[in-house]
């Protein structure tokens, strides 16, 4: 009890930042503990509600709770409202939308609506309110498994606060709609979009936000047949970017077998002199997307396949760490493409994706002269899930021969065999190496 007493007088901005950690249902109860927290609950600025329906529960207590909750609520601004839901119910909507106005009406800075369920089954609309020129002072908005509507009217500035976006799973009145959304928001500086089948954007999305930093683009449209005959409309699938001042951006392509970007052509990148790290987990051709990102100083890239994928007379001339995920047979061309046109890289690592056997290959070492970047300032090269195969074993050791920089370098073998391992690290040990520094791991 002196423990609690000794709380009770710390400064109310700092119990009520206190209390803003626990959910809202725990938050009421702390009213019992003390006189000084009989009415605190009331004022606390960020709420969070969770509905979790169990067998034998019933939706209207919980929705009793949250508008007797918001009801006695008196903090003039709020800072955060968080809604999280395993299962829409009925009243879902009506309730859901009740509670966005309030939130609007005090000032909501955050808002975050999570619904675990099937947006296009059991859809959930958001209100008019939501973008209809009341959320000036919104800064965050996370949508998932919502519903959006048409609004002919929608404002030109619809949120001139908004620095962060997130649209996961959600189904749009239009494609057009989204474009015009996106637009309207004049200082947004990240954006996450997780596409899905019927979400009305079976075309291409424009992002088009100058301010824009930093982007995550994934898509789940199921296409899985890989002999599945392109049409017009899979063609006319895919991404325009114009963002000039982006940092970082994801992108991946969750189809299991065409992209979206299987016509390089719908795949739109300006120049973007910013780039700083980018993550490109994708299936197809992404020419376009290379050729617009030789600013980047980090870079993940997953190839499925190698064809068309790199552009040539691209340098990337601030290249410092490159991480290659192989799910092809063909990896070795961009490899060494890479290397040529990386004159600064100084990490290197190699991923081989599970179920993926290393091709056989035949390996010539560069005719002309060793990539600058091997010479002269590669310090550290991984290689994961190796299988000891000549091919890998000669790549291995023409990085170790000539990395004169080289610090570590780290194999990880995929085989669970002893003495296969014994065997491998033997070979490896055995490989000359052009730094006398460098540290051979083998795992």
């Amino acid at each position: 009890m002196a423990h609690m007493d000794r709380i009770s007088h710390l400064p109310e901005e700092l119990l009520l930042r206190i209390s803003s950690l626990l959910p809202s249902k725990n938050v009421v109860v702390t009213m019992v503990l003390s006189k000084r927290w009989k009415f605190l609950w009331m004022l606390v600025p960020r709420l969070e509600y969770e509905h979790v329906i169990y067998r034998g529960t019933e939706d209207k207590s919980f929705s009793r709770f949250v508008y007797s909750f918001l009801l006695l609520h008196e903090a003039p601004v709020l800072e955060s409202l968080r809604l999280r839901f395993n299962h829409s119910w009925k009243s879902s909507a009506i309730d859901i939308g009740v509670w966005v106005r309030t939130a609007v009406k005090r000032f909501v800075r955050e808002l975050d609506i999570e619904i675990h369920s099937n947006a296009m089954k059991y859809p959930v609309i958001l209100p008019w309110s939501l973008y209809s020129g009341g959320c000036r002072m919104l800064v965050t908005l996370k949508l998932n498994d919502t519903t959006l509507v048409h609004d002919s009217s929608l404002p030109a500035s619809t949120f001139p606060s908004l620095k962060k976006l997130s649209l996961v799973n959600m189904k749009y009145p239009s494609e057009e709609f989204v474009n015009k959304l996106l637009s309207n928001c004049p200082v947004l500086e990240d954006l996450v979009v997780e596409q899905c089948p019927g979400d009305n954007l079976a075309s291409v999305l424009t992002v088009k936000i100058p301010s824009l930093k930093r982007l995550c683009f994934r898509c789940k449209q199921l296409i899985t047949d890989l002999n599945h005959e392109i049409d017009e409309e899979d063609k006319d699938c895919g991404i325009v970017i114009d963002a000039p001042l982006l940092e970082s951006f994801s992108i991946f392509d969750d189809t299991g077998g065409l992209s979206i970007y299987v016509n390089s052509d719908c795949c739109i990148m300006n120049n973007m002199p910013k780039i700083v790290y980018a993550n490109l987990n994708i299936s197809y051709r992404i020419r376009n997307i290379m050729g617009s990102i030789t600013s980047v100083k980090r870079l993940y890239l997953r190839l499925s396949t190698a064809e068309n994928a790199y552009p040539v007379g691209s340098v990337y001339h601030r290249l410092v760490h490159l991480t290659l995920c192989i799910c092809t047979t063909d990896w070795l061309k961009p490899l060494m493409c890479l290397l040529r046109d990386s004159p600064k890289l100084q990490v290197l690592k190699i991923e081989q994706c599970g179920g993926f056997q290393s091709p056989h290959f035949c390996w010539n070492e560069p005719n002309s002269s060793v990539p600058e970047c091997v010479s002269s300032s590669l310090e550290t090269q991984e290689w994961v899930q190796y299988e000891g195969s000549e091919e890998e074993k000669q790549v291995v050791a023409f990085i170790l021969r000539n990395a004169s920089c080289l610090k570590k370098a780290t194999i990880s073998s995929r085989s669970r065999d002893p003495v296969e391992k014994l065997e491998m690290l033997r070979e490896l040990s055995f490989l000359s190496r052009c730094s006398s520094t460098c540290h051979l791991t083998f795992d």
